[in-house]
């Protein structure tokens, strides 16, 4: 077991490893508004894209993924954020935690929920924070719409509905299937994450229908996936995820009493707007764009620090995980599958929001945005 590194400042030092779409857009510049996180390296296959970014973000150390190990042990970093494609998150998770580098890893976690259970106990082994990296815990809007169901402003919850779609470029890395694409763990995992923590609860069966269109872009991974999933209670939660529709992101929950609508719900780029409507009366409200992935940072390197455990931990991202491939097996067997849920002892709640500006979209180098 390796010592966990420790921060003897009021920051972490961190390293961001890979420089695709979402490292460039988001996470490089929020740390302009996370006071306690300093970006100190990166680590990236691309020559072009380790020394451009250099002046702008003015990081110390490029690496190159081979030099990732030197990286870790160079005793100038405390974390990883990890934004790397999907079937390679496991493997670079394992390798910080046995540095004794802590992790906030992208979602999804990970393609399985086996190398879901690797990382978790890596972890533990190592004595470092792990923490999966949904945004959404710390935004005002779906942290808002989750405490007006818990506290019964709706009545009793019965049904979580939602649609997130997009149209994906042909050539993203979303569509092969060996990077661990698809549209449940790309865009559904918010859904299902959504329906999880407005309910409050897992889980326990799952039904889901996929469907590839005949387009030529979906040879590898789905078109689209809807889902059906039972909650304890036997509340529903209902969803469609799409890489091949018109830009949609938005849910809905519908209590006994009301019903409270996020759209847009998922995005980072814009704006979110939420209304309630109870009693026939309805309210709107609208939040402005923020920085996410500066609230996340901010959060992870406070956890650190204050030696906390974070939420969402390791068990979120699984939870995830185990609810994606029942869904993929429903829709390749035909038939429901059931499921042991996960024990969650936390969901997010108001007390982990956090705002931050909103960043400027960055002049991007070697990437473009997943949908046209």
């Amino acid at each position: 077991m390796t010592r966990p590194r420790s921060s003897s400042s009021k920051l972490v030092r961190y390293a961001v490893v890979g420089l695709g779409h979402i490292a460039q857009v988001a996470v490089l510049p929020a740390f302009a508004h996370a006071r306690n996180s300093r970006l100190v390296a990166v680590v990236s296959g691309d020559r072009r894209k380790r020394r451009e970014l250099q002046p702008r973000y003015r990081f110390e150390r490029a690496y190159t993924y081979q030099q990732y190990d030197q990286c870790l042990a160079s005793g100038e970093i405390d974390a990883v954020y990890i934004a790397l494609p999907n079937n390679m998150h496991k493997d670079f998770a394992i390798r910080a935690a046995r540095a004794g580098v802590h992790v906030l890893c992208e979602k999804p976690m990970a393609v399985d929920a086996a190398e879901c259970e690797q990382m978790i106990r890596a972890a533990e082994q190592n004595g470092i924070k792990l923490m999966i990296a949904y945004r959404l815990h710390f935004e005002a809007a779906n942290l808002r719409a989750a405490e007006l169901v818990a506290a019964g402003k709706l009545g009793e919850p019965r049904i979580f509905n939602s649609v997130f779609a997009m149209q994906v470029k042909p050539d993203n890395i979303r569509l092969e299937r060996e990077l661990g694409g698809g549209t449940l763990f790309d865009i559904g995992i918010y859904c299902i994450n959504a329906a999880r923590s407005v309910f409050r609860a897992e889980p326990v069966e799952v039904t889901a229908f996929s469907s590839r269109s005949g387009d030529r872009r979906f040879t590898e991974v789905d078109e689209m996936t809807s889902a059906i999933l039972r909650f304890p209670d036997d509340r529903l939660a209902t969803f469609t995820a799409s890489f091949g529709a018109a830009d949609v992101s938005a849910y809905e929950v519908i209590g006994t009493a009301g019903r409270v609508r996020l759209d847009p719900a998922y995005e980072y780029a814009e704006g979110l707007a939420l209304e309630v409507t109870v009693n026939g009366r309805t309210r709107r409200q609208r939040f402005a764009r923020s920085d996410q992935f500066a609230a996340e940072l901010v959060y992870f390197s406070n956890c650190v620090l204050e030696n906390r455990n974070p939420e969402p931990s390791g068990i979120e991202g699984l939870a995830d995980v185990r609810v994606i491939e029942a869904l993929y097996r429903s829709a390749e067997t035909g038939k429901p599958v059931r499921l042991r849920p996960v024990v969650k002892r936390q969901r997010p709640t108001r007390k982990q929001e956090i705002r931050r500006p909103a960043v400027r979209k960055p002049k991007l180098i070697k990437v473009s945005s997943a949908s046209q």
